[in-house]
């Protein structure tokens, strides 16, 4: 019942702040400001990709006022869109959620979706949105989680999702190992379900500080090479995986970058070349180059 990842929501002390910063780096509009009565928020929307990035400040005793003062600014919840937003609430109920539904948009904290750290607002899928900014779309959101199998049954489950489109995926090097829960397996979008099984790395050492919980996003951007050297102009904190092939018909630059989480109001955000991803989604074909492992 899953289409998409729309969107990413971040909980933040200053979404005025967070906003200027998306906007500076990646081009990111604000769209709008409205007031989340079910999260006792202020949220600041703005368009990116063909998605959106909302800021979520907090206003009054409530579950963002929690996360801020316990984490600072960080990635809240991951944005997912459905073309029967009724429907799934009517699948919810019957799975004994009972969600919050306020503006069109249907808000599930932690104990809704299972338990497994993860965060989600569903919103009705619309439709392709017009492209702003420098990417092209989120694609991605990483939970972590103690037991994959469970996590990935349960999220499977509550919104009827086919697992014959997921993807088995791990790392050696990153240090992780879990399924990629794809909507379809005609399309990137997923939420990543992932146990880390090296403590030292930055994974690790986030995991044994918050466990069970939203750890970063991805998504697709056309142009790697001008974005990497937009972020070594602003002394942007940044890693970069070099390209593993050299196709003509690709624009050079990384094949992958990690912007860090001081750069964008605490979220860490993968940018991977378009088709790039497939790789490791199940199409490696689909990427134009051999079939390697993540990282």
């Amino acid at each position: 019942m899953l289409t998409r990842v729309d969107r990413v929501q971040l909980a933040v002390p200053d979404a005025t702040a967070a906003a200027h910063a998306w906007g500076e780096l990646l081009g990111a509009e604000t769209a709008g400001v409205d007031r989340v009565e079910t999260l006792h928020a202020h949220r600041t929307s703005c368009r990116l990709g063909n998605g959106w990035v909302e800021f979520l400040e907090p206003d009054g005793a409530g579950p963002v006022d929690a996360a801020v003062s316990e984490r600072g600014a960080h990635l809240f919840a991951a944005g997912v869109s459905t073309p029967a937003l009724g429907a799934l609430c009517e699948r919810l109920r019957a799975h004994g959620v009972d969600a919050a539904v306020e503006a069109d948009q249907v808000f599930l904290g932690t104990d809704a979706t299972g338990g497994h750290g993860l965060r989600l607002v569903v919103s009705e899928d619309n439709g392709e949105l017009g492209h702003v900014g420098a990417i092209e779309h989120l694609y991605e959101v990483t939970n972590l989680v103690e037991d994959t199998s469970v996590a990935v049954a349960c999220f499977a489950d509550l919104f009827g999702l086919d697992s014959s489109a997921f993807v088995p995926i791990e790392s050696e090097f990153y240090g992780y190992r879990g399924t990629l829960t794809l909507f379809s397996p005609a399309r990137l979008d997923r939420i990543e379900m992932i146990t880390p099984s090296a403590g030292g790395n930055t994974m690790g050492r986030f995991y044994a500080r918050f466990h069970e919980s939203l750890y970063m996003a991805f998504a697709e951007a056309d142009d790697l090479a001008a974005l990497e050297a937009r972020f070594e102009a602003h002394g942007v904190p940044h890693t970069s995986v070099p390209r593993r092939d050299r196709r003509a018909d690709v624009t050079d630059g990384p094949d992958t970058i990690f912007v860090h989480p001081p750069a964008l109001a605490g979220m860490m955000l993968g940018l991977s070349r378009p088709g790039h991803a497939w790789v490791w989604s199940g199409r490696p074909q689909a990427a134009g180059g051999d079939e390697v492992p993540r990282g």
